[in-house]
């Protein structure tokens, strides 16, 4: 098994409500082993299992009423 790292930009998170939502959201996908969000540069690293499906993590985002960037 593989460990792999995704960084994503989500637009609109501000602060620490935010990343606690895009957190719990993530998490709950399938082979996700960790989530790091970076407020300043408003970005979300996701460490998982094996690759994760792009519209899988976008859907997740929409949950909290963000969405990626770029």
């Amino acid at each position: 098994m593989h460990t792999i790292y995704n960084v994503y930009d989500v637009a609109g998170m501000t602060c620490e409500h935010c990343a606690a939502s895009v957190t719990e959201e993530l998490f709950e996908l399938e082979l996700v082993t960790d989530v790091a969000v970076n407020l300043t540069t408003g970005s979300v690293t996701v460490t998982s299992a094996d690759e994760l499906s792009r519209p899988n993590v976008a859907a997740a985002l929409a949950q909290t009423g963000h969405r990626l960037a770029g």
